[in-house]
């Protein structure tokens, strides 16, 4: 498969007044074309800051201090700030967790996508822009678009708004989309029709996309590979139906421990303890204090990632000697 996007040795710090928090540390990430991958963790493990750092949008008082972004063949960080404008939202989009706050409440639906769209392709019209807004609506399956393209976020369901910021992030057909949770806070039917949307416009696009979730279920349903991330680092790389059949990281088999099976054949497991402050993390990997396999080896020494087989990456020191439990 033909890579789009290979990051490599990525870090990406926060300096705050409480210390440096390395949010990113030293992760690689790649991405082939047409191809679903998943970024998978707990909330603080680096997921959306990996994702805000291939934009090069993270916010203050965030800095990426190393690697390279490896998009099309060119360095995205080595790209001036004008440059990265031409590519955002042209070739990369992102959408975020809550649509409520990435809509601007004082402008219609219509006038925001119009915004977008004629910023990408100023020779269009406002009526020619406002036509292309209204097939966006329907490409993401919005029913009377002529009414919901004068309406304002708040007039308009959770479901209806994670459907138009995708329909905005699509706006300059993008070829790599980063879906930041993009079913928070939906009930399970919106949530599924959300996800098949996703999955039906990547196909008719032709287009990458980057699912950032906390939610194995979620990685199961719409990605071919999976990178598993733990406290700003990779814990483990693999196609999705080998991770979900044999995990090698303890962190991996304790997230698919969690996902609610219908079948009720596994007790639901809870992970113990917090993801690490990553101002002062733990010394080795930086999953031993919770890990039931830790070793003193795992509390001395930083594992590097190793190869399982051709497509299988795992940091961990003990995985050759573990016999962990898939979904």
């Amino acid at each position: 498969m033909e890579t789009l996007l290979n990051v490599k040795g990525l870090k990406t710090y926060f300096f705050t007044e409480a210390g440096v928090v390395k949010a990113v540390d030293g992760v690689d990430f790649q991405v082939g074309k047409d191809e679903a991958v998943g970024l998978v963790g707990e909330s603080g493990s680096g997921k959306t800051v990996t994702g805000l750092s291939v934009l090069r949008i993270v916010p203050r008082p965030g800095r990426i201090l190393a690697g390279t972004i490896m998009f099309e063949g060119e360095d995205l960080l080595a790209k001036s700030e004008e440059e990265m404008r031409r590519i955002r939202g042209a070739k990369i989009a992102m959408t975020f967790q809550d649509p409520t706050t990435s809509l601007d409440p004082l402008y219609t639906i219509g006038n925001q996508l119009v915004e977008v769209i004629r910023e990408h392709d100023k020779e269009l019209s406002k009526k020619e822009a406002l036509e292309q807004a209204m097939k966006l609506l329907e490409m993401v399956g919005i029913s009377e678009p002529e009414l919901r393209i004068r309406a304002y976020p708040h007039e308009l369901s959770g479901g209806m708004k994670q459907r138009i910021a995708i329909a905005r992030a699509l706006a300059s057909r993008p070829i790599l989309l980063f879906a930041d949770e993009p079913t928070t806070n939906l009930d399970v039917t919106v949530q599924a029709q959300v996800l098949e949307l996703l999955e039906e416009l990547r196909e008719k696009l032709k287009m990458s996309l980057v699912m950032i979730t906390h939610d194995m279920g979620i990685i199961a349903e719409t990605t071919q590979r999976v990178q598993v991330l733990y406290a700003g680092m990779v814990a483990e790389v693999a196609e999705t139906r080998s991770i979900f059949k044999r995990p090698r990281h303890p962190y991996t088999e304790a997230l698919l421990q969690a996902v609610p099976r219908i079948d009720h054949r596994k007790e639901l497991k809870v992970i113990p303890g917090n993801i690490p402050n990553l101002i002062d993390p733990p010394s080795g990997c930086r999953f031993h204090p919770r890990c039931p396999y830790a070793k003193e080896i795992c509390w001395k020494k930083i594992p590097t990632l190793n190869p399982v087989d051709d497509d299988h990456l795992v940091a961990c020191h003990l995985w050759q000697d573990l016999s962990l439990t898939g979904a």
